[in-house]
Formats: structure tokens, sequence, C-alpha cells
């Protein structure tokens, strides 16, 4: 019975085993045809059946539109010349561990232990259908993101285009270490806000540069992998989603004990600590300067090609630009002209109320030339551009356009303003501001450090320092002393009588007889030369410019590097010519430079994005002045600071209070060293100048309205030494507390030979050798 019943039994299994046979076979059959069909697929896609995949040719090299970023001379990036893409890559080495850490613990775990792709993940997402998770490996989204963007919307074309991120994945796994595909990966993201890439992100965000990134800066970035667009920290977007997100990737980093569960806790109590800083063609540091920059380089490339004949691209070849620029240095120019202008402004607004000017903020105007001068401001807007030859509008519209109130954004120093205003009205409420402009140079190598063409780009896109051209007044009275000194071997010390002269018609060209006069009316006694430069006494220049005509002081100009025409006529002895700063700060360079004169730089050199050198500046320079011509007219303007109008330099105390102590009395810089300089104020105060020298910098600064006809009423408010100088002076004082600038306080240095007294204290008249001039020049008020 026993083995009947075994047999039996045994019997059953084999039945039941041959039940099964087919299942068996059919499972085996579709688990074979289904590796046979996915590699079909794959050999397939490799073939281009569901599109081009890109060849080993392009893998090497995967096209991204990098910006041409310009560059300070300490290293630092002042901003980008983009189109669409902010981006500059940076190698693998420039990235903390951290942010490392945070995006494989986030994105890809299992990173170091695939070829592209995570199988157990890819198995897991089919299983769930994609509910537990996505599986695409960071290999396969640096390739979604290299080579097609954004998926498919419909199920075959998202199978189509995963299969070619798979085939891509592990093709980038072969061509590329681990390291440089994660470093493509935070090169190639979209981070929003203008910020493609991590270090526009890392700037953008934080104000830093990659490698400076802590732990809970890198987890947000990382955060932002998931939808840039969604998890956006601005404050108006949605800082609170963007603060889990990261909280999220700080779990996942103690999950796979890359940080502690402390660290985790502690850090997600905390806030995002944005430094929200943008980055575009109007923001941001020497936005001037860019602009400059940005018109140089367009220029380039026109007239040099690549090597295959075609044009560089300025927004997608990576080119990068150094330049001269302090980036400190620049920084303290801004926040100089930051702390003066407002200042400034509000004695300005506080003079030209309705009450007190009914023309505001015009001066000696009447209606009928207000309206001319509005209806030409008009004309060269580029509102009327836009609407004459871009919109095709007619004049008579055009017009109506301006006198309708529309919705506008403005200006003021205490922020944006969103308000309704007629085109005209804003036109004239800005004619009403200050504007400043300032160029600060190495006077040995013609290095521009710092450029500050206005105040605020986004609004004034005029350019105060290259562009814009204004009367110098009396800062031009240094060339007519250089020029004499040369001729005449004159000494600081020599003496010349403070009465006025007239300078006859015809004599050098002028059709009127010319008798200057002096702003404080004196016309008794001597002066020194050095003295009469420190108080700007016009009938002293006067003489000098009889003695030794305009001609040579205007070929002195222009061996100066002064590009602007010069009347060859007495009257520019006084400054009726109009010369930029960036013409003016070269000029007094050359005094400082012992008499050569140097052609300011403001771009070394030019890179691609794999570091060969495109162009290299060639310097510029010539012999203009004798080294002892030189030094004596630098010793007439130390007088200027010590005895003069910029004696307030050295002041250390603080008198009185409010808006009059900062501007007239000075704030309180307290230069001891070797200052050399010269105020300018034209004379009906519509423009301001200083021009400071130390051995190694020299540094012009202008400042007056738009037009002419908006000026200061008095002479209080409206001089140099209240207008330009105090940005000067809090400039430097900035410059010199950073010891690493190694701004000079030294002496500038005597010539080997000089033959020329300047030590007016031991001064004997009967010794020196020069014969001085007997007469004089324009009308100018100065202090």
């Amino acid at each position: 019975m026993a083995k009947k019943a075994q047999t039996k039994k045994t019997k059953t299994k084999v039945k039941k085993e041959e039940n099964f046979s087919p299942y068996i076979k059919w499972f085996w059959k579709l688990f074979l045809a289904g590796i046979f069909f996915v590699v079909l697929l794959f050999l397939l896609a490799s073939w281009g059946v569901f599109g081009e995949l890109p060849d080993h040719t392009v893998l090497e090299n995967p096209k991204t539109n990098l910006a041409t970023e310009i560059i300070s001379s300490d290293g630092k990036t002042l901003g980008k010349i983009y189109y669409n893409d902010n981006r500059t890559p940076v190698s693998y080495d420039d990235l903390p561990q951290d942010l490392v850490n945070a995006l494989i613990a986030t994105e890809d775990a299992r990173y170091y232990s695939h070829s592209g792709i995570d199988a157990r993940g890819t198995l897991r997402a089919i299983f769930k259908l994609g509910k537990g998770g996505g599986a695409s490996t960071i290999s396969q989204q640096l390739a979604k993101q290299l080579f097609h963007g954004e998926g498919s919307k419909n199920t075959l074309g998202r199978i189509s285009q995963k299969i070619k991120e798979w085939i891509i994945a592990i093709k980038l796994e072969r061509q590329y270490t681990k390291e440089e595909i994660v470093a493509q990966y935070f090169n190639i993201y979209d981070f929003g806000n203008n910020a493609d890439g991590i270090r526009s992100a890392a700037s953008i965000y934080f104000n830093k540069e990659p490698k400076d990134l802590d732990l809970k800066e890198s987890a947000m970035l990382v955060g932002m992998f998931k939808n840039s667009s969604l998890y956006n920290p601005r404050e108006h977007r949605n800082p609170v989603g963007t603060r889990n997100r990261r909280n999220v990737v700080l779990s996942q980093m103690e999950k796979y004990d890359f940080i502690t569960e402390e660290v985790r806790d502690s850090l997600q109590k905390t806030d995002l600590g944005l430094r929200y800083t943008p980055q575009s063609h109007r923001d941001g540091t020497a936005t001037y300067f860019r602009a400059y920059v940005d018109a140089f380089i367009k220029d380039w490339v026109k007239q040099n090609p690549k090597p295959d004949g075609t044009k560089y691209d300025i927004y997608g070849d990576g080119l990068k630009v150094y330049t001269t620029i302090d980036s400190r240095m620049q920084n303290y120019a801004e926040d100089a002209v930051q702390q003066h202008m407002p200042r400034l402004q509000a004695e300005f607004d506080h003079q030209n109320t309705p009450k007190r000017n009914p023309t505001a903020p015009f001066l000696d105007l009447d209606q009928s030339q207000i309206d001319a001068l509005m209806k030409r401001s008009m004309r060269q807007s580029e509102r009327w551009r836009h609407m004459k030859y871009d919109l095709k509008k007619s004049d008579k519209e055009i017009v109506a356009s301006f006198n309708k109130p529309t919705q506008m954004t403005i200006f003021s120093w205490k922020g944006e303003i969103d308000t309704i205003m007629k085109p005209m009205d804003s036109m004239r409420y800005y004619k009403s501001f200050l504007q400043p402009g300032m160029m600060s140079m190495d006077p040995l190598t013609g290095h521009v450090k710092a450029w500050v063409g206005g105040m605020n780009y986004k609004y004034f896109q005029y350019d105060h320092v290259k562009q814009g051209k204004r009367q110098v007044g009396s800062t031009f009275k240094p060339f007519v002393y250089a020029t004499a000194i040369d001729q005449l071997h004159l000494s600081p010390c020599d003496e010349l009588p403070r009465s006025q002269i007239t300078i006859e018609a015809g004599k050098y060209g002028n059709m009127q007889p010319w008798t200057p006069r002096n702003s404080d009316g004196d016309y008794a006694g001597n002066l020194t030369l050095k003295s009469a430069l420190a108080n700007s006494v016009n009938t002293i220049t006067a003489r000098l410019m009889d003695k030794v005509g305009p001609q040579p002081v205007v070929d002195l100009a222009k061996k100066l590097g002064v590009e602007a025409e010069i009347p060859v006529v007495p009257s520019i002895a006084l400054g009726t010519a109009d010369l930029s700063v960036y013409e003016m700060v070269a000029a007094y360079a050359t005094f400082a430079n012992k008499g050569v004169y140097t052609k300011p730089v403001m771009i070394t050199h030019i890179e691609d994005k794999n570091g060969t050198i495109l162009y290299q500046f060639t310097p510029e320079s010539r012999d203009v002045l004798s080294a002892e011509a030189a030094y004596v007219t630098v010793k007439l303007m130390e007088g200027v600071t010590t005895d003069g109008s910029g004696a307030r330099l050295r002041r250390t105390w603080m008198p009185s209070s409010g808006v009059y102590k900062e501007i007239i009395t000075g704030y309180p810089y307290g230069f001891s060293n070797p200052i050399a300089g010269k105020t300018g104020t034209t004379q009906n105060q519509s423009d301001g100048w200083f021009m400071g020298m130390v051995p190694n910098l020299v540094t012009g600064v202008w400042v007056g309205a738009e037009d002419r006809a908006a000026h200061f009423k008095t002479i209080t408010y409206g001089q140099g030494a209240s207008m330009a100088l105090p940005i000067w002076g809090l400039y430097m004082k900035a410059c010199y507390e950073d010891e690493e600038l190694n701004v000079s306080k030294g002496e500038f240095e005597a010539p080997m030979q000089l033959s020329i007294e300047v030590d007016c204290d031991n001064y004997d008249p009967n010794e020196n050798s020069g014969s001085l001039p007997t007469e004089e020049v324009p009308d100018e008020l100065d202090f």
C-alpha cells in the first residue's frame, strides 16, 4: 500500500511539473525576448533610428553658450557679456566637497558604483511605475541637459528619449571621469534669475565664488536641481519652499553619512542666508566701465576673426577679458560717490524748490529757452528714436505721447519709485540730478584702477568719464604753468603782481580785448606762483599765458593726450575748453610720471575659453616734459592741498553739523602725506572738478548736471572743492585704509639734477635764472 501511495504521489508531482512547464518556457521566452527587445532598442537608437545621437567629437566638446567674462586685476569677476546664458564654467577642483556630497546624496547615491545607468534604480522605477522616485543618474541628467532638454509629453517619445539618455550617459561615462561629469552638470544647470551654471548661481544668490560656499548654501543650490523655477529663493517667489527643499537635501546627506544628525538638525533651523546680488547689464559693479568693455570687445571681434575666418561669438565663446580695474578700488570709488552725491543733491534740491526757483532745476533761462531745451532733449531721447524709427510714428504722435501720463518706475536716492508721470515731466525730473564722473589711474603703467561714469547706469547711461566733455575750469591752469616753467625756467617761489591785465584784441587771435577778473576782487600786491595756483588767481595765470602764448599751451595739452579741439586763444588759460575726465586724468598723470605720458590702459589681454591669448595690449608712452618741469609743476600743485582750496583734505576735526559740515568744511579726511591737486569751477557753477595726485595714483572727479543751465546759485556749494573734492577724499581715505593696495603716502620723487628751487622758505629770487612774464588772461570763479 505504501508503495502504491508513493507511486501516486510521484505521478501527481510529474503531472504538476508538466502543467507548469509551458509557463516556465513562456517566462524564459518572454524574458529573453525582453532582453533581445532592449538590446534591439539600444541598437536602433545607436544607429540613429530614433533620432541622431551626438558623435564622439560632440561629446568631447558639448556646445553650451559661455558668456564673455570681464575680470578685474585682482581676479574678481566684474560682470559678463551675455545674450541668454550668463554662464562661466568652473573645474571640479573649484567645487567644495559639501556641494558635491549634497549632489550625490540627493540625486544619485550610487553614482560612483555605476557606469551611467543605475540598474537597481531603473528596475525599481519600472516595477513601481515611477511612483517610487525617478531612476535618472547624474550622467543621464547631464545627457538630457546637454542634448535635448525638456522631456517629451507623449509616452513613446519619452521612451525614445530615455533610451537615448541611457546611451549618451554610457558614452559620457567612457569619455569623462566621474569628477568631470559632476563639474559639467553643475556648469550646465540653469538656477534661474540669470544664474546659468554654478558660478553664476553662487555669485547671484550668495555673492561668493563656488569654492567659498558653505554647507547650507550648497544644500540650497543642490535642492534647486529639482525645479529652479519652483524652488526660487527670492523673497517674492518661494523662499519657504526653497528652505524646505534645502532641508530635504540635508536629510539625504545625513542618511548617507555625509553629515551627522546634529549638524542636520542645527542647519535645518537656519534661514537661507540669501545675499541676492543680481547680475545684468545694468546692475552690479563697474557698470559704466563694463559698457566701455562691451563696446571695445564688439569692435575687436569685427577686426579680429578666428583662424578659420569666422567671427568670435561674444555671447557664446566664453572669452575672458582681463582688465586693469581693481575691484576693491572700484568699490571704494562707487561707495564714495554713494556717500557724497545724495548729500550734495539734497542741498541742490533745497535751492531748487518752486518757491526759491520757479524755473527749477534751471537757472538764468526764460520760459522760451526752457521750452527749446526740453524740445531738443525730447528729439534726442531714446523714446523718440524708438517711436520714430522702430514704430514708424509721426512727429505729432510722438509729441503727444510725451505729454500723456504713463506708468513708470523712476530713480531716486532712496530707491526706485513706481509712479504715473508724463514722459516730458520725467525728462525734466531727471535733469534735476547732479551727475559724477570719476577715473583713477596708475601714472607709471597707465592702468586704470577705478571708473565711475555716473550714479546709476540703469537710469543714466551716459558715461561721464570718456563720453562726456565739460568745461574744466581752473584744472586747466597747471598746463599753463607747466608751459611757462618749461620755457622760462620759473620757480614756484617766483612772484608776480596780482593786478589786472588786459590782452588787447588781435594779439593772440582773440576778437575782443580780454581782461580777466579774480573771484575775490583782490588785485593788490604780489603772489608767488605757488600761492597764485593754490588760490586760483586768474590774473597771474593770465600773465603767464601772455608771456608764453596760447599755441604752446595747446601743443602741450595735445602731447598730454587731450584729443578735443582747443581754440588757440588766451581765454583757454582759465579752462574754457570742454574736456573729458579720461583726458584730464591721463594729462595729470604725466606730471606724476616725471613728464612721460602713458596712454590709459583698461584691458590687458583677452583669452579664449581654453586660455589661449587672443589680444595683448601694447603700451604707448612718450616724453612730453622734462622731469624737472614736471616735478616743479607737481610741487606747485602741492600748494593747493596745503594752503589753497584743497587744504580741507588735511582737516581732522568735525566742525558744525549737517550737510554744510560734510560738503563745505569737509569730512575729517586727516591726510598728512604729500598730495598734489587742483580744483576747478566754471563761471556759473555748472561744473565742479578736483584732480588729485599721489606718486602712484592719479584720480580725477567731475560733478555737474546733464544741462549746464541746471547749477548752483552760488559759489558756496557750486565750487569744485564742494562738488568734487569730497568724493576724492572719501575714495582715497578708503584706499589708504586698505593696506594691501599700497597706495603711496610718500614724497614725489625729485629728479637727480634739479636746478629750480622749490623750497620757498630758503628761496633767493636773485639766484633764479628764469625771466618773469609781465602780462594777463579770462574770467572764472574758483576757490
